[in-house]
């Protein structure tokens, strides 16, 4: 392995980084300026460069920029002043790493140059091999189905109802029904019912004539006339106003329509496809849907699963958003790693689609480094996950114990605690052990790796929540109370994202 190479013109900052890194084992060289360094490129590279930004003559961001021109995969974190915005900014711009804010703490310094290391050694640059991107991506057996249906309906024009939570890609079915359908060369027009107001939703789907109302000062064709011969997309039709229903319903049926003002009517030789999030069935019942027009539309219902059951389907997902989100910024795709990968595939994600596809945009964005770790993801995401111990891969968890009266008292607080204790909870079943040791056979059942490290993770931020809601928050007594450093709860807390600390 390479040395890391440490570039600054002050000598205390040098030889703190030096002795930190030497005490883990790490080979070091040191540079007093960038243009020492830059000279040294000419004969090797470092595994990791970490460089301050202000230095007399070749500043740190033109290092950075010098070295990301001929060595695009090196990681390089910048050390910059707290309050120095711009410089922080330029730092990612230009494809750092991480930056370390002045004064910073030492044992984050190294926790952090370590995570470099290994994206370094990790970096065994796994190519994305450009292949054509199926329009649908999906391999669970719920997609398979809803792909077999789009293929029935292959050579039809029969009127198509969607149904599906929102976010599940109901206009990509419906634009995937048209594309293989014989009106594929005509248009498709799609028109989201619930985003325009009522009192413009006629004219939006039927035109109108001109003088019709204030403003209209020309005729002016509808969705309807717009999608002729083609195909018209409704996409939350459960939301259309109950008059409106009766005039689709007149189109649906006669094959003919009038523009707002308008007297003579207008042949429509369209195919109709329909969505909803909604329970229509419920809202017949409830008369805020007509009866007759649900069952014109329910001609061939098409139902899209939520992405609680398609888990399976996950990763591809995150990969094509990630190859397509780095793709529109411009930038190398980021990559999730395998335990990631196993807690988005847990999590509800009740936008579906349409979340992960922001997640992975947020992830190109934000996320350090190229590949992610669980402690990469939005906070609200890892901090929102029901209290107990949660099985990666599987979206579940196991409940902890409820409070009953006897050896336990307390309860569990909202950020995931565990119970306060007048007495050792017994080992077996019965206690938080045995549900432990449950929990870590489950997932050695399930042939997970690195089980030490979650669980432990776990354990350390239900141990050090509970240490700072007693404190009040403060962190260093809630150091003293768990015997440990300082130090090393500041770089706890860091790294597995716990909020409430304060220093005294």
């Amino acid at each position: 392995m390479k040395p890391i190479w440490i570039v600054d013109d002050d000598a205390s900052i040098r030889w703190v980084l030096e002795k930190a890194l030497a005490r883990e084992n790490l080979a070091t060289r040191s540079f007093a300026s960038g243009r020492e360094a830059l000279a040294a490129f000419e004969d090797d590279t470092p595994q990791v460069l970490v460089s301050d930004i202000r230095m007399p003559g070749e500043s740190g961001l033109d290092l950075l920029a010098a070295v990301k021109e001929k060595h695009p995969g090196l990681p390089v974190i910048v050390i910059t002043a707290f309050s120095d915005l711009d410089s922080a900014v330029a730092s990612f711009q230009g494809g750092a790493f991480e930056y370390l804010a002045k004064p910073f703490d030492i044992d984050k310094a190294v926790a952090l140059i370590r995570r470099a290391l290994e994206e370094s050694l990790r970096e065994a640059s796994v190519e994305i091999a450009p292949t054509e991107t199926p329009e649908i991506l999906g391999q669970a057996p719920a997609m398979q189905e809803v792909f077999r249906a789009i293929g029935r309906l292959s050579q039809s024009n029969v009127t198509v109802l969607i149904t599906g939570e929102s976010g599940t890609g109901k206009e990509l079915v419906a634009r995937a029904l048209h594309k293989h359908s014989p009106r594929a060369q005509q248009p498709f027009i799609a028109l989201n019912t619930a985003a325009i107001p009522k009192d413009l939703l006629e004219s939006e789907l039927f035109g109108h004539e001109r003088g019709a109302f204030t403003g209209a000062q020309a005729m002016r064709r509808g969705r309807f006339e717009q999608a002729e011969n083609g195909t018209l997309f409704l996409d939350e039709i459960g939301d259309m106003p109950f008059d409106l229903q009766t005039r689709l319903l007149r189109v649906l049926s006669d094959g003919h329509f009038y523009r707002v003002g308008g007297h003579q009517p207008v042949k429509a030789n369209v195919r109709v496809i329909a969505a909803t999030h909604q329970n229509l069935e419920q809202r017949v019942r409830d008369g805020l849907f007509r009866e007759d027009l649900y069952h014109r539309l329910n001609v061939i219902r098409l139902r899209l699963p939520s992405l609680r059951e398609r888990r399976e389907d996950i990763p591809i997902l995150v990969r094509h958003f990630l190859v397509q989100s780095a793709r529109q910024l411009g930038v190398e795709a980021k990559r999730l790693s395998e335990e990631a990968v196993r807690f988005l595939s847990g999590l509800e994600l009740p936008g579906n689609v349409r979340q992960l596809e922001n997640l992975c945009n947020w992830i190109t964005v934000m996320a350090p480094g190229q590949t992610v770790e669980v402690k990469d993801l939005p906070r609200d995401l890892t901090q929102a996950q029901p209290v107990g111990l949660a099985i990666p891969g599987a979206g579940a968890t196991v409940p902890m114990p409820a409070p009953s009266a006897g050896p336990l008292h307390g309860g569990m607080d909202g950020a995931g605690a565990l119970p306060a204790m007048a007495a050792p909870l017994p080992s077996g079943t019965d206690g938080w052990i045995g549900l432990l040791e449950l929990q870590a056979a489950r997932m050695l059942s399930d042939g997970q790796v690195e089980v030490m490290d979650v669980l432990g993770k776990q354990f350390e931020t239900a141990l050090i929540r509970t240490a700072l809601k007693h404190t009040h928050g403060r962190k260093n007594d809630a150091a003293i109370r768990l015997g440990i450093g300082r130090n090393t709860i500041t770089r706890k807390i860091a790294e597995l994202g716990i909020d409430g600390a304060k220093d005294e």
